[in-house]
């Protein structure tokens, strides 16, 4: 009988293994495995692309980070123009309110951690949304020191009021993709968030983050 076979699906599952950790889209099943396949084996057949600097060693770590960065800046410019002439200061505050009405009422912190912000700049949010009548607070019947945000008539009136802008700018940050490319996308983009949340709402501190990622959460590609 030849083994060869068994000893390549062995490999395999080692490899799934090491690559369905903490932080990955992969579950720890066989469905999870057949998509690890699937994705593998489209990520095999796709053409290295260039990109600038490469010829002089510039790697893809780099290249995805800069792009990354850029389309963060694209996509501000965009959004600064569909609030033009609203109530609205910043693209966060709409951000803010369309999260209330997909996830309903939470508490301050939930709500800032939803936007993976810092406190100190969620808040400053929030109260301005308050200010604006856009969003109500309560004291929560769990816990007596937390506040609980929902969105108001008057922010949904807000937020409507600048959709059909808000729409047209996020449309205009994805451009040429196709449908297909965009599915790609988003698969690759939740398999970096699902990676970067747990870290992130760890709140390690700036002086060891780099180090315990390192050690605890990379693993060689």
């Amino acid at each position: 009988m030849d083994y060869s076979i068994m000893k390549d699906l062995i490999q395999l599952l080692e490899d799934f293994e090491a690559d369905s950790g903490l932080g990955s889209i992969y579950e720890k099943d066989i469905k999870g495995f057949k998509k690890w396949i699937a994705d593998s084996s489209d990520n095999a057949t796709v053409a290295e692309p260039d990109w600038e600097g490469k010829d002089a060693g510039r790697g893809p770590d780099s290249v995805i980070n800069t792009l990354i960065v850029h389309m963060n800046r694209y996509a501000r410019s965009y959004s600064k123009s569909a609030i033009q002439g609203s109530g609205f200061a910043t693209q966060e505050e709409f951000i803010y309110l369309i999260n209330l009405i997909a996830s309903g009422p939470m508490s301050k912190m939930e709500l800032i951690k939803h936007n993976i912000q810092e406190k100190t700049s969620g808040m400053k949010i929030i109260n301005r949304l308050i200010h604006q009548g856009w969003v109500e607070q309560q004291d929560s019947e769990i816990d007596k020191r937390s506040k609980i945000v929902q969105i108001t008539a008057s922010g949904r009136q807000a937020l409507e009021q600048q959709m059909s802008q808000i729409r047209l700018a996020t449309r205009i940050v994805t451009g040429p993709l196709s449908h297909a490319e965009k599915m790609d996308l988003i698969r690759l983009l939740y398999k970096l968030d699902h990676f970067h949340k747990p870290i992130y709402l760890e709140n390690i501190d700036s002086n060891e983050l780099i180090k315990r990622v390192t050690e605890e959460f990379l693993t060689e590609n």
